[in-house]
């Protein structure tokens, strides 16, 4: 999250502590009941041992002990190896089955069920908080926090669905984009490609029903039908550029038809926005059918006018993409460039990520660097793109000489330490994109959505820019020497953040609907197991020692469950 927002937090805490200071009775309050509620199960439980001191005699609690002694002593030690092989076997399957869900849902089951279900039959219930208490002030804060930290973000760099994501599948039989990803995609494209007045036209009617499509060759099948109906439809090639071509230079083709369609449709909305004056005198004198008739063409030409810039940007935007993958980086910075200056308002769909991406491909750092000081900006959001290209820019001029050892002895120099923190602040935002940039995990096609500081960014990122960390002499030493310091900084259980808010705790659940199930996600922080494992492993195994014990030892066994016997029936008859 930007910086910016860091800063806000810290204003608004501000302005809010002078309200929350006048009302100390109601702290007051708080803090009685909540100790009264932490001492209400010590004092119901010295209220059981003296209830049953007191009944000790009307129970006849010797007496039944000493039948219980007796019991236990008539039971051979077979019945001892059967009780506790058959304890150890349940305890060992609530084990397996408790690992498995914490590994699949994260969180403990036997916890959840107590918490859900078993609480509110023994009488427990949640805290309400006030509304207007300052805890549940802070509560609201942080689940909006949450809610904008695990927003999910177009892919800048996503890749082309046949020229690439098809072409995967067929090679390895994997399909690499989830159903919640792709369908992510369709809103997008609904929300791009089509608007009000598409009734008004054939072909954009059927193109608004071939983006709800799900069946990949019926979205086809109804982008052809547009083109029939219309040959200049632009969203139709878009559409066959997208999932029919099964090369780059196909969906070039295809993209150049939509570029020149699209051009066509811009102009015509832009010089209708114009006239449109000119228009609205000349209606002045016409009747009043033909007035009706002009509002209906202006309406539909005013609404679509977005839809139109959508579409033209989309275009360009991937025929770029296009002449970067077929080696014409140039050309590709040139329309990206056009594009940044011709419609400037559109810095949200991360059009520079592309420009970064291509400008370190031509080895032009000092280009980078100007796009960098323009958007790391504190006040603009950040991503991994900028965070590990500023750090590799910090890198690159220390790394060819960086040696560990040499730096032990001597320290590190001003520019060694102004990478090192520039790597820190890109790890910090981003914990996952180090394993994939040194290798210690594996690479999978990226997703078409990306969830800020997740492991989805984090694959997207590495999956263009690792050749760029390659290039440069000793980046990937430095940054394997020094990249997990960073960790010594955050505070732990990550209650604050260093450099930027807390790491949020909802990324690992969206990773997983983005992901596919074949990759194994990165989570951080790493989750703690929950004391039912750590208690039912432990029952397990000990349980299982005493089987065994008594299985080879049956008499030494038979002595030690005397004596244990023997000591609690003398500390009953001592009370």
């Amino acid at each position: 999250m930007a910086d910016s927002d860091g800063l806000g937090e810290a204003a608004t805490a501000a302005a809010s502590a002078p309200a929350t200071g006048l009302s100390p009775p109601r702290g007051w309050r708080e803090r009685l009941r909540a100790g009264l509620a932490g001492t209400g199960a010590s004092l119901w439980f010295v209220a059981g041992l003296g209830l049953l001191y007191a009944l000790r005699v009307p129970l006849r609690l010797c007496e039944n002990l000493a039948a219980v002694t007796l019991f236990l002593n008539s039971l051979t030690p077979k019945f001892y190896v059967a009780l506790t092989g058959t304890s150890s076997l349940i305890s060992g399957l609530i084990f397996i089955f408790e690992w498995w869900y914490f590994h699949k849902h994260g969180t403990s089951f036997i916890e959840q069920v107590s918490l859900s279900h078993l609480r509110p039959l023994m009488g427990g219930r949640e805290s309400i908080s006030d509304p207007g208490s300052p805890s549940s002030n802070r509560e609201r804060e942080s689940s909006r926090q949450n809610v904008s930290e695990c927003k999910v973000w177009r892919n800048p760099l996503n890749l082309f669905r046949g020229a690439e994501y098809r072409r995967y599948t067929w090679v390895t039989g994997k399909e690499p984009l989830t159903y919640y990803d792709m369908n992510l995609s369709a809103q997008d494209h609904q929300t791009f490609f089509t608007c009000d007045t598409d009734f008004l036209r054939p072909s954009d009617t059927v193109m608004q029903k071939a983006w709800r499509e799900r069946n990949p060759p019926a979205r086809i099948k109804a982008a052809y039908q547009a083109l029939e109906l219309n040959n200049d439809c632009a969203t139709a090639y878009v559409l066959l550029a997208e999932e029919e071509a099964t090369t780059i230079v196909d969906a070039e083709r295809l993209f150049k038809q939509a570029l020149k369609a699209g051009e066509t449709v811009y102009r015509r909305s832009q010089q209708c926005q114009h006239q449109s004056p000119q228009h609205e005198a000349q209606l002045s004198i016409l009747g009043s059918l033909e007035k009706y008739n002009s509002k209906i063409f202006k309406f539909q030409e005013n609404s679509c006018e977005g839809r139109d810039t959508n579409v033209l940007v989309y275009i360009k935007r991937r025929l770029a993409m296009c002449a970067r993958k077929l080696g014409r980086i140039r050309e590709a910075v040139k329309i990206m460039r056009d594009l940044m200056k011709e419609f400037p308002p559109l810095t949200m769909v991360n059009i520079h990520e592309n420009l970064l991406e291509s400008l370190l491909e031509l080895q032009a750092y000092a280009d980078v660097q100007a796009v960098l000081a323009k958007y790391d900006d504190i006040s603009l959001p950040k991503s991994a793109a900028i965070c590990y290209t500023a750090a590799l820019l910090k890198t690159r001029t220390v790394s060819d000489k960086f040696s560990p050892e040499t730096a032990s002895r001597r320290g590190l120099s001003s520019a060694e330490i102004n990478a090192v923190e520039a790597i820190h602040r890109a790890v910090e935002f981003n914990p996952h994109v180090p394993k994939y940039l040194l290798e210690m995990k594996s690479l999978i096609l990226p997703p078409e959505h990306i969830l800020k500081r997740g492991d989805s960014e984090a694959i997207a990122y590495a999956f263009f820019h690792l050749q760029h960390w390659k290039r440069i002499e000793g980046a990937l030493n430095l940054l394997q020497c020094t990249w997990e310091g960073t960790f010594r900084m955050i505070p732990y259980p990550l209650e604050k953040g260093h450099l930027f808010y807390p790491y949020p705790s909802c990324t690992e659940t969206a990773d997983r609907e983005l992901l596919p199930t074949f990759h194994h996600v990165s989570v951080y922080p790493k989750k703690e197991l929950p004391f039912f494992i750590h208690f039912t492993a432990g029952l397990c195994s000990s349980t299982a020692m005493i089987a065994l014990l008594t299985h080879q030892f049956p008499e030494i066994m038979g002595i030690l469950v005397k004596a244990i016997s023997m000591i609690s029936r003398t500390c009953v008859e001592f009370l």
